[in-house]
């Protein structure tokens, strides 16, 4: 049985919902509305890869980490897509068209040339909206070549606010920085740490996440003692050694370290524990709040904590979009970080394109805010259903598992779900809260 919980956290204006059940589904009670987005057959599920030369198709172009710092985050992306993808064709396509995708890697900030030609790949492959990226500091390397080609890009997984209203042709699934920052800010603080300190790398993502932090702590009367923004404390992103970054920040007495960093987070953490800090006072991010349980020896991590942003979605939803990688590339899941927003991305490009009658990029782009509710349309969380209220001319508002608002004027969501991650004995991290707050 599970029980939930609610409080409401006042200060920030975030409903908070906790889930006392230990399993890895979690809370599905931002996302019962919206679980049944397909069919529950997985026999039934394609892979609709384009072919060169397709363009009798709708093509879905993927910008996703294959290799690099966050390729852990490629799964669970890539499936996202491809199920929505699948959902869709088996409903019958858009505007008379089967629906395919375009994988190209997105690689990392460290990587950034890997992007660029990713980006011209699909602008030269002729489709007219992207997913991606996950990355904030790649999506600021090509959001302004597919604004210059009219290529719609919709990332599932960026938060810098330095792309909030970056182009007209850019919208993005995940919150920014500012939501998931005063979440994570709001629990360092509420645990009763008031000395904090930051291991971050120079990257876009990571400052601008860490100065949101620090600022909700400095706001509830905490201070930052190590890797302070405008202290120039940050580390390279292809740092490997974190010997002295440790060091320096245990010598400041903190009560909390927050750990903002990619891969590099697997040297920090065993750095941090060989130097004999309590890893219960270990806090991380979206881009390091992963399962370690293959990684480290268990009860490393026991008790630290993580944010992600999105609501956990349904067990049904992680059912079939694990069953999708099954299908695709045979193995299934073992993450599922930013799939529901993935998979949101995607149906909300395919129902923009049927509301406008055309598969092209400025008609997807000039309908996705309607299709998102910003027009209180008609509720509708399935593609088929979606469809056949659009084809009876209806306005629709999706409700997808990912549970977003409507794209505010910034085409960014309006609200999101923060989930908020404690780490077991195993060091697997298991949600703990779900928190909504709204995007300013």
């Amino acid at each position: 049985m599970k029980v939930l919980a609610c409080t409401t956290l006042l200060s920030l204006g975030l409903a908070a919902c906790g889930n006392s059940d230990d399993d890895s589904g979690g809370s599905s009670s931002a996302s019962d509305t919206s679980s049944a987005s397909g069919s529950s057959d997985s026999s039934a599920m394609t892979d609709d890869k384009c072919s060169a030369n397709d363009t009798s198709s709708l093509r879905i172009g993927e910008l996703l980490p294959v290799t690099g710092s966050l390729a852990f985050l490629g799964p669970p992306e890539i499936s996202g897509v491809g199920l929505a993808i699948s959902d869709a064709n088996a409903a019958g396509g858009v505007n008379g068209q089967k629906i395919c995708y375009d994988l190209q890697d997105s690689s990392d900030s460290d990587h950034l040339q890997v992007s660029t030609k990713g980006a011209k790949t699909l602008v030269a492959n002729q489709d007219p909206v992207v997913i991606g990226a996950a990355s904030s500091t790649v999506s600021l390397n090509v959001v302004d070549y597919f604004d210059a080609h009219k290529t719609v890009e919709i990332s599932p997984a960026n938060t810098s606010p330095s792309l909030s209203g970056a182009s007209p042709f850019y919208f993005r699934t995940a919150p920014p920085d500012s939501v998931q920052g005063s979440a994570l800010g709001s629990l360092i603080s509420q645990d009763g740490a008031s000395r904090v300190a930051f291991l971050v790398f120079e990257d876009d993502y990571g400052t601008g996440l860490r100065d949101n932090v620090q600022k909700t702590i400095e706001a509830a009367n905490g201070q930052c003692v190590y890797g302070c923004k405008g202290d120039g404390q940050e580390f390279a992103p292809a740092e490997t050694n974190f010997s002295s970054q440790v060091q320096q920040a245990l010598a400041s007495n903190p009560d909390a370290i927050a750990v903002i960093a990619f891969d590099q987070t697997k040297s920090i953490l065993p750095e941090l524990s060989k130097q004999g800090w309590d890893m219960s006072k270990v806090y991380m991010t979206d881009g390091n709040t992963a399962d370690y349980s293959k990684d480290f020896d268990p009860g490393l991590l026991e008790g630290a904590q993580g944010t992600i942003p999105g609501a956990d979605a349904s067990d049904e939803f992680k059912q079939r979009v694990s069953d999708w990688n099954q299908m695709a590339n045979g193995k299934p899941l073992d993450d599922y970080s930013y799939a529901a927003e993935s998979y949101d991305a995607t149906m909300l490009a395919i129902l923009a394109a049927a509301k406008g009658g055309k598969n092209d990029s400025t008609t997807i782009q000039q309908n996705l805010p309607s299709v998102s509710g910003t027009d209180d349309g008609t509720e509708c969380s399935t593609v088929s259903d979606c469809l056949d209220a659009i084809g009876n001319g209806d306005t629709i508002h999706y409700t997808g598992p990912s549970s977003i608002g409507p794209f505010n004027s910034d085409n960014d969501p309006s609200s999101a779900y923060i989930g908020i991650y404690k780490y077991d004995k195993t060091n697997k991290n298991i949600l703990s809260t779900t928190i909504q707050g709204s995007v300013g």
